[in-house]
Order: structure tokens, then C-alpha cells, then sequence
């Protein structure tokens, strides 16, 4: 049996400790190792952050170089499940609190890049705690906070008591726009209930993809019947590509360029380099050329890219075909049989740091059959 773990991040201030002492005392017959991912907060103003945190970059066996992991982090696991097998110590899964200035990726991919760890745990998902209070100003100053909603499978929002109702609502589709698929939640004091906690499988193959439809119409007022719907993009970005635009070919959400479309209280003033994008199509995909393309943007772009997943709509078999990743870490599967009577999308979302959306979207259209 795999040792389930959890990566709980979030800035500093949010309430981590708080949902994790919540969570500890609800926890009734599970046993909870708790790792301790801290590097000198005492740093905070000092952009040398990365210095004093114990990060190894792996090389890859097709000699590319990727990956940095947390070599703390494999120590610590490494040590926690041999204590396990040995019978020195009794847990069912681990929680890693990282401070609230850690960058999730590392400590994610070394649960993917060391085979030892990968045999003894299951990384089970990223939870992200967004204090409302200060949310707007961290995200405003500083990336590590928008890669840390981008990273999220589930985004619990703190302390949103002390804000307005207006400022909860612009915080929750500022949010939502950086990262489509985390479900959000607002918790009062850590008071979660452990289901919202444990076992989610946001690292799971599976068939679901987490995104809510109705965010990618409801606040767009230019959606033909495309193929596929390009988001959320902040310019007015359809004026460099209006030729592309006839047929209804793909279409592109210029949400934020509307403001006043909106009403009060979704005003976004800030251009998030952290986005979300998501493209679908009806037509089947060639596996090769798809491959290929997908290997090529992963090579180039996966220091970029957060998180990415898909269900595809495959040439060649009658299963959807599901992929996800991580920076360049990649894997795809077949999942269940399409439905009878299912209509046959594939549907992808991208999450990433400005991402080249017209290089993603050509490159996809390319590989389909």
C-alpha cells in the first residue's frame, strides 16, 4: 500500500498551521506524519530565496535536464517509510506544510523523479491557503503566491470575514481565472472537513477534468459554437488574429478587457502572469503528431507550465485517452470507454506562466487528424 501525501502551501499568515491543527484533532484513527518544509522565513524581503532551500536538479535519462527536487524532502520521506516498514513508527499518510514562500513544483516532482519515493508514496494532491485580507497585495507582489494558486487542486480561502462581500467575489474570480480547475473554498478558522482534505487524487489519471463549464461562458460575450475557446485572455488579443476568426474556428475570451460588462466588484486590474487556458475540439487527435507537439512544448515551455491536463478524444481507440503534468513530468493513460450517446470532446486545460497561447493553440489544431 502507498503512503498517501498532501502538500499543503500558502502564504504566509493564511492559516496553515490552523487547518492543519484542525485536521490533526478531527483525524479519529488515522495517524498523521507531519513534515515540516521550512527555509528561513527570516529571509521574506530577501529576493534570495532559493539559496538556503536544498533543491537538486535531476538529469533525465534522454539526458535533458529537469526537475529540481527537494533533497530534503527525499531524505525526510526516505527515512519516514523505512521507519514505517520497520515498525518504528506508525502513520497512514503524510502532510508537508511548506512555508509561504515555497514553490510547490520541487517538492512535488520529487515524488515523481525518485524512484524509491515513487514506490513508497502517492502524492495526492496540492491544497493552497489564500488568506483573503492580503491576498490581492500578495498576489500582486509576489509570483511565488500566483504559482501557488496555479499549482492548487483545492483552494481554501481564510479570514474572508474581514473583507466584502465585493472584495471576496473579485478575489474568487481573480482565482478562478489563474486556476480553472481547484475547486474553491471558504473556511472559517481551518474548520474543514477532512474529506475536503484527504484523499482528492488531484494526481490521479482520472477521466474527470475539474473545470467547471459554465466559467467559460459565463462571462463571455463573444462565444461562437468553436472548436475550441481560448481564455482568459486579458487584451484584446482576437484583433492580432480576426482572420482565424470566420468560421468560428476557435474563440477567444477577452474577459478582462470588458470591464464594464461586469458590473461592480470584477474589476481586474492586474494581468496575472499566472493563467489558465483551455482548448477543446470535436475532431479526434492523431496520437503521433499530438505526441510529438506535446513533447516538444514540454521541452520548451514545462519550466512554465503548472499544471496541465486532458481528456482526449483519441484516433485509434474507443477509450478517452487521459494526460496530466507537472513542469515537464508528463504521463497519459487510457481511461474508461466514451459513453454511448457521449458527445466526443477532447477537452485541455493549460496552467502556466504566460504561456504562448497562439503557438498552443496552432500546434494543437495541427494535431488533429
Amino acid at each position: 500500500m502507498l503512503i498517501p501525501a498532501t502538500i499543503l502551501t500558502g502564504f504566509l499568515g493564511s492559516g496553515k498551521t490552523t487547518l492543519l491543527k484542525r485536521v490533526l484533532t478531527e483525524a479519529h484513527g488515522q495517524k498523521i506524519a507531519i513534515i515540516e518544509n521550512e527555509f528561513g522565513e527570516e529571509n521574506i524581503d530577501n529576493e534570495i530565496l532559493v539559496s538556503d532551500t536544498n533543491e537538486q536538479i535531476i538529469q533525465m535519462n534522454n539526458g535533458c535536464v529537469c526537475c529540481s527536487i527537494r533533497e530534503d524532502l527525499r531524505t525526510t520521506l526516505q527515512l519516514l517509510a523505512a521507519k514505517k516498514r520497520k515498525g518504528l513508527l506508525d502513520f497512514d499518510r503524510v502532510v508537508i506544510e511548506t512555508t509561504g514562500l515555497a514553490d510547490p513544483g520541487p517538492v512535488a516532482q520529487t515524488f515523481f523523479m525518485d524512484d524509491e519515493i515513487a514506490e513508497s508514496f502517492l502524492l495526492d494532491s496540492i491544497l493552497t491557503l489564500v488568506d483573503a485580507k492580503h491576498a490581492a497585495q500578495q498576489l500582486n507582489d509576489r509570483q511565488e503566491a500566483r504559482r501557488q494558486v496555479g499549482f492548487a487542486d483545492q483552494i481554501f480561502i481564510s479570514k474572508a470575514d474581514l473583507v466584502s462581500p465585493a472584495e471576496l467575489d473579485a478575489l474568487q474570480h481573480r482565482l478562478k481565472h489563474m486556476n480553472p480547475r481547484a475547486p474553491q473554498k471558504v473556511v472559517h478558522f481551518g474548520e474543514v472537513s477532512l474529506a475536503e482534505v484527504f484523499d482528492l487524487r488531484g494526481f490521479n489519471l482520472n477521466a474527470k477534468l475539474d473545470i467547471d463549464p459554465d466559467f467559460l461562458s459565463d462571462e463571455d460575450h463573444h462565444h461562437h459554437d468553436g472548436e475550441h475557446c481560448d481564455h482568459p485572455s486579458h487584451k484584446h488579443e482576437h484583433a492580432h488574429h480576426d482572420h482565424d476568426h470566420a468560421h468560428g474556428e476557435h474563440c477567444d475570451h477577452p474577459s478582462h478587457a470588458h470591464e464594464h460588462d461586469h458590473g461592480p466588484g470584477h474589476h481586474h486590474h492586474h494581468d496575472d502572469d499566472v493563467k489558465s487556458f483551455v482548448y477543446k475540439s470535436k475532431r479526434q487527435f492523431d496520437p503521433a503528431k499530438l505526441e510529438d507537439f506535446l513533447g516538444a512544448i514540454v521541452n520548451i515551455y514545462g519550466p512554465k507550465m503548472l499544471r496541465y491536463k486532458g481528456v482526449l478524444n483519441m484516433k485509434g481507440t474507443e477509450k478517452k485517452v487521459i494526460f496530466q503534468g507537472v513542469h515537464q513530468l508528463m504521463g497519459s493513460d487510457l481511461g474508461p470507454d466514451w459513453a454511448e450517446g457521449e458527445e466526443r470532446v477532447s477537452k485541455m486545460v493549460f496552467i502556466g506562466i504566460d504561456l504562448p497561447k497562439d503557438i498552443l493553440i496552432q500546434g494543437l489544431d495541427q494535431s488533429l487528424v
